[in-house]
């Protein structure tokens, strides 16, 4: 599995322990690593501020638009 695909596979479970859907990187490293992920924080991390954010800089040879990012550091999915 890729990381995104991780992530995308980890969002349902992330987004119900909020209030109102929306999440930090952090709440994606941390419920990746409870289930055992083997990618490092900062590639998690990367993922979900750059290459999956579509309103992120295109700094990245391919990126996604199945992230939002909100004010505060916040994300949601698209």
């Amino acid at each position: 599995m890729t990381a995104r695909d991780e992530i995308l596979s980890a969002l349902p479970a992330i987004c119900a322990r909020t209030v109102d859907g929306t999440f930090t990187p952090q709440n994606v490293i941390n419920e990746l690593r409870r289930r055992g992920s083997t990618y490092t924080p900062s590639t998690i991390r990367t993922h979900v501020v750059s290459r999956m954010c579509a309103n992120a800089p295109d700094h990245h040879a391919r990126t996604y638009d199945d992230l939002e990012r909100l004010a505060d550091g916040r994300y949601r999915r698209r």
